[in-house]
């Protein structure tokens, strides 16, 4: 490989992003010692010229610039097109190509605790990740999901995805009740799903499985209200690690990604934040 190989996740805000980690301790065990990879500050007017300046071999996107990326990318594929974001783009050949990790890493992350088949699910929230989330569900077999909202005026976006992805969606007003026995999929930021906790203390009333795409602080209120009833509990963290994992094999061309070291990493960053004074 061509030496001095750089990369870097962007977003606003970014610093608290474990992307850095994880991506820095694939290179590590891949023996890829030319390798870099930062976190930028980066918002949507600065985004075209980041993605211009030389010498990049990948990028992470994360929030607002799944779906801002998309008209300045040469190639797309056709996952990403349909959930309406990319939050990987790959450079190879002068070309910028994009795709969506996140779909395949809720795949990965949900399969590795047990969920493969759900009977049927809900979402909360309607950004990025919950189209992320739409896409998931077709993997699974779903053709249909609710769609908890605050606002149904703004989920176009979604009502779009769903669209493209011949998925049905009911949306219902935020703090619904869940139906019985489905995936409860928690995309919005931490604290706003703490109602959900106490319902999910009651199994009858409860969810088969939770993913909170929340990684730190964790556990959730949710998730361990969850924990207590048995449910099984997938975190954010575990998403964010397979969605990783997948952008290391796309920019660096080397399969499988180290997996078991990019989770040790990981997690002892996390464990390193939690014992920090808080603020």
């Amino acid at each position: 490989m061509a030496p001095g190989r750089k990369a870097a996740v962007l977003g606003s805000p970014i610093a608290h992003s474990l992307s850095p980690v994880l991506h820095r301790a694939a290179y590590a065990a891949l023996g890829l010692g030319d390798w870099t990879y930062t976190a930028i500050e980066c918002d949507e007017a600065g985004l075209p010229g980041v993605l211009a300046a030389p010498g990049w071999s990948g990028l992470s996107l994360t929030m607002p610039l799944k779906r801002a990326v998309l008209p300045l990318l040469d190639r797309t594929e056709v996952l990403a097109v349909e959930v309406g974001g990319a939050n990987t783009v790959v450079f190879e050949g002068g070309a910028r190509l994009g795709y969506n990790t996140d779909v395949p890493g809720m795949v990965a992350a949900l399969a590795e605790a047990g969920v493969t088949a759900p009977a049927s699910a809900t979402i909360l929230g309607a950004g990025a990740t919950a189209c992320a989330a739409l896409a998931a569900l077709r993997e699974t077999g779903l053709t249909s999901a609710v769609v908890q909202v605050r606002d149904q005026a703004r989920a176009g976006d979604l009502l779009a995805a769903a669209g493209r992805l011949g998925m049905a969606v009911a949306l219902r007003p935020f703090g619904t009740e869940v139906r019985d026995g489905g995936l409860l999929i928690s995309t919005v930021p931490a604290g706003a799903a703490d109602f959900y906790a106490e319902r999910a203390r009651n199994p009858r009333l409860g969810s088969s499985a939770v993913l909170d795409v929340v990684y730190h602080p964790w556990p959730t209120p949710l998730a361990q209200a969850a924990t207590r009833s048995g449910v099984i509990v997938v975190s954010g963290f575990d998403l964010l690690l397979h969605q990783a994992a997948r952008q290391v094999e796309l920019m660096t061309g080397i399969k499988p990604a180290p997996l078991d070291d990019m989770r040790a990493a990981g997690l002892a960053e996390l464990a390193r934040r939690a014992a920090l004074p808080s603020r």
